[in-house]
């Protein structure tokens, strides 16, 4: 990360201030943005990892929007886990825009266990009345949504191993993703009907793969964490949604 974000750590939670080019008496002058990235591992932080909330705090000022960047992101989270702390992590920092990203761990089907299971640890039901919470409770705060559809993923011998039986498609090399697509697909819906903008970081990262040349593994660490590059995507997708919606309207001041 560039030393342009300072990093910052609010009740556990890492924040980055994008506050690039602006020091001094112009700091106190600065109408930043609160904007809270809430998803599970593909949104958290991993490592040295060149995320996509890092890209954002070091980028948005360059595009004339100061701001604030908490990373809510918690690596095995599904949309019920997140209900839990969504007034915790997200609400309690009245934002200006939440950008939610959920899907993979709410699809999983954990046939690894004994017995195995036979349906998704968060029903596609479930999954949306859920997600539907998030948008509406943001709405009637005046806070702005950016809905993402979850990445694809892809075998790897390990996974496999551990997921190759129905319902998945372990002679298929896109069979992983079985169930996961109707959780993409249900994304996408709930955006139309709700009217929010929709990154639709499935489509983006699948319609890569096909091109000659191209494979979808260029963007996954491991089959499911997206990489440096893949991060890359996200995070130029999202900033043309976020230059779009700060056309529109307006900033607020955040009291530091």
């Amino acid at each position: 990360m560039k030393l342009s974000a300072l990093i910052g750590i609010w009740i556990g939670v890492p924040v980055f201030f994008a506050i690039n080019g602006l020091a001094g008496g112009n700091m106190e002058k600065m109408k930043i943005q609160t904007i809270v990235v809430f998803g599970d591992s593909t949104t958290a932080v991993r490592g040295k990892l060149e995320i996509y909330a890092n890209l954002l705090a070091d980028e948005l000022p360059a595009r004339g929007i100061p701001a604030e960047i908490i990373n809510a992101g918690i690596g095995g989270n599904t949309t019920q886990h997140a209900a839990g702390r969504f007034e915790k992590d997200v609400l309690e920092k009245q934002p200006d825009l939440v950008v939610i990203q959920f899907g993979i761990n709410d699809s999983a089907v954990d046939v690894w266990e004994n017995p195995p299971a036979r349906e998704s640890r968060v029903s596609k039901d479930q999954y949306i009345r859920n997600l539907e919470n998030f948008v509406e409770t943001l709405k009637t705060r005046n806070c702005r949504v950016i809905l993402m559809t979850p990445n694809p993923i892809y075998w790897t011998p390990l996974m496999k191993s551990t997921y190759g039986k129905a319902p998945y498609l372990p002679d298929d090399p896109e069979g992983f993703n079985v169930m996961l697509r109707e959780y993409a697909q249900a994304a996408r819906q709930l955006a139309e009907k709700r009217k929010i903008p929709l990154v639709d970081v499935y489509a983006v990262f699948s319609a890569y793969g096909k091109v000659k040349n191209q494979n979808i593994k260029d963007l996954l660490l491991d089959g499911m964490h997206p990489n440096d590059k893949g991060h890359r995507i996200v995070a130029d997708l999202l900033i043309n949604e976020i230059v779009k919606l700060n056309n529109g309207r307006g900033k607020k001041d955040i009291a530091k």
